[in-house]
This record gives C-alpha cells, structure tokens and sequence, in this order.
C-alpha cells in the first residue's frame, strides 16, 4: 500500500511538526508515508478567487504528483475538499478527468484516515488536560467530517473533552476573505475567541492549520493562555507520554 503525504503550504511553510507527528502516528501502524516533493499547493486561494486556468496548473502538478499513490492523506479539510472540484475544473479535458476522479476517491483527510481506511480510533494516548475542539467549515459542512475526531478524541485516556459554544460557526479565517473584509474577519475570529474562552479549555484542538492559525493569533494578542494544537499533534503527544 503506497500511501502518501499531502502536506499542504500552511503545515510545509509554518507547520512542519503536523506532518512530523502524522507520519509518526501512521508508522505505528506500518504506514510509511511518502513525500513526493514535486507537490503543490492545491489551488484553492487561485479557485475561490475566480482563477481556474491558473489554478488548473496547480492542479496539474498535484495530480502527477500523486497519480502512482494508492491514498493519499492530508492534516487539512480545507485542501482535502479542494480535491474534490477536480473533476469538475477538468470536465472538458478528458486527458485529466479520469485521473482527478481517480485522485478524488483515495485522498483522506487524517481522521478520516486513520477511522476508515485503517479502522483505528483508539492510538493508546494519555493527554491529562482539558480540551475543547473547533470543527473547521470545509471539513465538517462540505468533506463531512464529523465523528472521526470525536472517535478519536474520545479514547483518550485522561483528556476531558468541554464543548465549545457555537462550535460550528466559522472562525473568520476562509483564505483570501480575511484578506479581502479583514474587519469582518476580525470580529468573528474575536466572537469565537470569546466562546473558547467561556469552556476554559487548556488546548484548542482542530484539523486544519489556517483556522487553527487564524484563532492562535487572536489569543495570543490577548495574551489568553491556550494552547493550540492539531489533532496529529495532540495525539502523538499523548502517545510519547502515554
């Protein structure tokens, strides 16, 4: 089984250790994952602003990238669900088509991963802290995941688990959008620093690294003392010190 790591920009430019403790999580259950270095960004600032020609050659580097894969897997929804308009940018170019469809059914995000393709929901971690999780929008509204990270965040020995109010409201992040009504943004990254803070969580834990970027910047300006973390993070942490 050749499986391979999707890194995404945010966790290959600023986040490294996310795919560090992915690929140390997988090799513990035999999956050695492997790096095509000629991979890409997906696309998806150059998609949902409008620039499908341009972002087909993004795409066209991640399906080459990919195309002897048997799956493929990616710490972010986000990027994940970008896979997805594939077949639907390359459906008057037959020469691509059958791979982005092909390239569509074996990437997984991470949970989805490790709950459905090797049926694990228990890693044997011990993480002794409160903790509370934001499900960012793509992966939960369009990729669908939702009780994969439960699963997994559920079999952790010590960790309580605090519901987040208003949990799925978007965090203000969405790419360009922050860039494009940055005061809009602002105030709802702010409304949903303001419910993190009402759980008194010590971590913040979610599946993808904008969101998850976006929120860590608003607490640390107001110097709240939480941590954030992915969920790759989290449970490898929890298995070095279980």
């Amino acid at each position: 089984m050749k499986v391979s790591l999707f890194i995404t920009c945010l966790s290959d430019a600023i986040y490294p250790r996310v795919g560090e403790a992915m690929a140390r999580l997988l090799a513990r259950y035999g999956v050695e994952l492997e790096f095509p270095k000629v991979q890409t960004c997906c696309g998806q600032p150059s998609y949902n602003s409008g620039y499908w020609d341009e972002t087909r050659v993004a795409a066209k580097t991640i399906l080459r990238a990919f195309n002897d894969s048997d799956f493929v897997v990616a710490p972010s929804g986000s990027c994940t669900y970008m896979i997805h308009h594939y077949p639907e940018l390359f459906k008057d170019e037959p020469k691509w088509l059958d791979s982005a469809r092909r390239l569509e059914q074996k990437t997984y995000e991470f949970t989805q991963f490790m709950v459905q393709v090797l049926g694990v929901t228990d890693v044997g971690a011990s993480f002794p802290h409160t903790v509370t999780y934001h499900p960012s929008c793509h992966g939960t509204r369009l990729l669908g995941v939702k009780e994969e990270p439960m699963k997994l965040l559920g079999s952790v020995k010590g960790l309580q688990l605090v519901p987040l109010p208003f949990a799925e409201d978007c965090c203000g992040f969405g790419g360009t959008f922050a860039v494009k009504m940055p005061a809009i943004s602002g105030a709802m990254v702010t409304e949903k620093v303001d419910h993190i803070r009402e759980t008194e969580a010590e971590v913040l834990v979610g599946l993808d690294m904008a969101c998850l970027m976006n929120i860590a910047g608003n607490l640390r300006y107001r110097e709240e003392p939480v941590r954030v973390m992915h969920l790759a993070e989290l449970l490898y942490e929890g298995v070095k010190h279980a």
